[in-house]
């Protein structure tokens, strides 16, 4: 496993990685959630859910839009196919949300406390990650565009096959990621505060890191490359 510490300013042979662009999401005034359940293909255009139990319902293919979601639980929801759009959500938590193939467009996702979420073949752009942990975020195959993940502790996510474009990492803890197969362009992995490799270190072609974490990936990308290091 590689392991680096805390990023630095500056960036591999001067390179500089284009900034994520952020979501500017304005909420319009929203009406409370009716407590219903949600349902498959199910339209939410401006309304705010808060403190509701949602385990375990299927609400696959729902589209939600200029919604705000504060402190509710996921545990098991079925969102596959889902579309996130303009939206807030706020203090989540659940274990095996399923989010595969779902679209999230101009999202926050803050202080979120998640755990084997599944966002495999989902497609993020210009979403902020900021806060909370999520642990065994499955990213595979997604497509990352204008994602930041800010201030958040990652750990084991599996970015395997997927396609990164203008992502940051910002004073997070990324613990034990899997980048086999990952596309990388523009990201820039320098503000991390730790940042630990399980595997897939050869595909960082397309990222930016620092001084301090090319050192500490050294060894790792010497075995890689076949180099023997003596003396």
């Amino acid at each position: 496993m590689a392991r680096t510490g805390a990023g630095g300013s500056g960036g591999v042979g001067g390179g500089r990685a284009k900034g994520a662009r952020r979501p500017e999401v304005r909420l319009p005034p929203l009406e409370p959630w009716a407590d219903g359940g949600l349902e498959p293909d199910g339209d939410y255009d401006g309304v705010e859910f808060r403190d509701a139990d949602l385990a375990g319902q299927d609400g696959a293919g729902a589209r939600f839009l200029d919604c705000a979601v504060t402190n509710c639980a996921f545990d098991e929801t079925g969102l596959r196919h889902a579309r996130v759009l303009d939206s807030v959500l706020t203090g989540i938590r659940g274990v095996g949300t399923n989010l595969a193939e779902a679209t999230l467009r101009d999202v926050e996702l803050v202080d979120a406390r998640l755990g084997g979420t599944q966002l495999h073949g989902s497609v993020l752009e210009r979403v902020v990650v900021r806060g909370g942990k999520i642990d065994y975020l499955n990213l595979r195959t997604a497509r990352l565009r204008d994602v930041v993940f800010e201030s958040c502790v990652l750990v084991e996510p599996d970015f395997g096959d997927a396609v990164l474009e203008r992502v940051e990492f910002v004073d997070c803890a990324v613990k034990g990621a899997d980048f086999r197969g990952v596309t990388m362009k523009d990201v820039d992995l320098r503000g991390a505060a730790s940042l630990e490799i399980a595997s897939g270190v050869e595909r960082l072609a397309g990222a930016v890191i620092s001084m301090s974490q090319l050192l500490d990936l050294a060894p790792v990308l010497a075995v890689q490359l076949g180099i023997r290091v003596e003396g």
